[in-house]
Order: C-alpha cells, then structure tokens, then sequence
C-alpha cells in the first residue's frame, strides 16, 4: 500500500522560506512522477510545481523563481523549498505520486499539511 506523508508545513511572515518534505512507502517510485499542488481557502486545488522520474520540472507560473521542486529517489522523499513567501501561498499542501504498471497508472495523494503566511 502506497503512503505518502507530508510534513514541513506551519506559520511563516511574508518574505520567509519553508521546506516541504514528502515521505513516500510501499512502492518504488523512481519511474514515477511526482508533484505538489495545493488548496487556498475557498479556492479550487492547483498544480504548484511537478518533477518528472527524469528529473523535468515545471512549475505554475505564480511560485517560479520562488519554489524549487526535487527529489531524493534513494530516500523516496519529495521535496519543495519555498522561499520569498507571500499571503497569497496559504493553502493547504500535497504531495502527488504517480506509479506506473503498464498499462496502468495509479494515483495516490498526501493527507497535506497545511501552510500560512502572514502578512
């Protein structure tokens, strides 16, 4: 069973840096794709930033040049280093993984963890 578990999310002042880390068990995952997206209050879930098994990036035009996604395949953790934050990144935080068993692709998604930036 695939688990993924996010932590590094809290309270930060406007211009300050969080890391946010994504644990990932029960597969392997380097073929696999990873990415984080999030949920602000009252507004619909989006993509933040991904990273391919190959190593690709791309991010959502609001968080470049901020937020830098990578990730660690020996340790099976996701990482996104969020620096110059603004009140506008709180939102809730998850992790994405995608596994692919051909012809198959299963989904699999963090509990999240939340981030607050304050003004």
């Amino acid at each position: 069973q695939v688990q993924l578990v996010e932590s590094g999310g809290g309270l930060v002042q406007a211009g300050g840096s969080l890391r946010l880390s994504c644990a990932a068990s029960g597969s392997t995952f380097d073929d696999s794709a990873m990415g984080w997206y999030r949920r602000g209050p009252g507004k619909q879930r989006e993509l933040v930033a991904t990273v391919s098994s190959g190593g690709r990036t791309n991010y959502a035009d609001s968080v470049k040049g901020r937020f830098t996604i990578s990730r660690d395949n020996a340790k099976n953790i996701l990482y996104l280093q969020m620096n110059s934050l603004e009140p506008e990144d709180t939102a809730e935080y998850y992790c994405k993984v995608e596994v692919f068993y051909p012809p198959y692709t299963y989904t699999y998604w963090g509990q999240g963890t939340q981030v607050t930036v304050s003004s």
